[in-house]
């Protein structure tokens, strides 16, 4: 390949993860307050930027977010910013977002097509997201237990933390999975 083809390629890839920092963004702000984790749509685009870009793409999108939001700009959900939003008690689960769009971006990579593809995205899309339960609520256990007077244990922070999500964050990358698909030859 050229140069010419080279600069590109590499202004392909930017544009795509800032158009994948643009919909995490978006969604994030898309919030619904509910006790210490808020409902957003921010699984639906971190499974859908990782599905549609990528591994490579996706997760530069996502480190982009992280940073903007670590530098602060306000792109997480309710309009937080800085370190005090990702040392938080939720920022174990914006850490878990650089895995969950690792394993979409995996899937794109396997030479399934049809039906058969959208379950495969499926299935590492809800891997992704189980790696992203698992790092939020151990930093909300260690962020939680570290500044408060009575300890919460893991059942309570399942309960808290993750339990109220499983259904919708299923429905959110099922969607993520049929859209990768129907999208991801537009893509490329």
């Amino acid at each position: 390949m050229n140069r010419n083809g080279r600069t590109k390629s590499v202004s392909r890839d930017i544009a795509y993860s800032a158009l994948g920092v643009a919909l995490i963004t978006v969604c994030a702000w898309i919030s619904i307050p509910v006790a210490e984790v808020p409902f957003t749509l921010q699984t639906f685009a971190v499974a859908a930027v990782g599905g549609l870009l990528g591994w490579k793409r996706g997760t530069a999108a996502v480190l982009a977010y992280l940073l903007m939001g670590l530098v602060g700009i306000p792109v997480f959900a309710g309009f937080k910013a800085g370190a005090a939003a990702l040392m938080g008690p939720t920022g174990g689960y914006l850490i878990g977002f650089v895995f969950s769009v690792l394993l979409a971006g995996f899937a794109k990579c396997l030479p399934v097509r049809g039906v058969a593809r959208m379950l495969v995205f499926y299935a590492f899309m809800l891997i992704g997201m189980a790696l992203c339960y698992f790092f939020g609520t151990a930093w909300f256990l260690l962020v939680y237990n570290n500044g408060s007077a009575e300890p919460v244990g893991v059942g309570a922070a399942l309960m808290l933390c993750v339990v109220p999500y499983l259904l919708p964050d299923g429905v959110k990358l099922a969607l993520a999975a049929v859209l990768t698909v129907r999208l991801e030859k537009k893509i490329n």
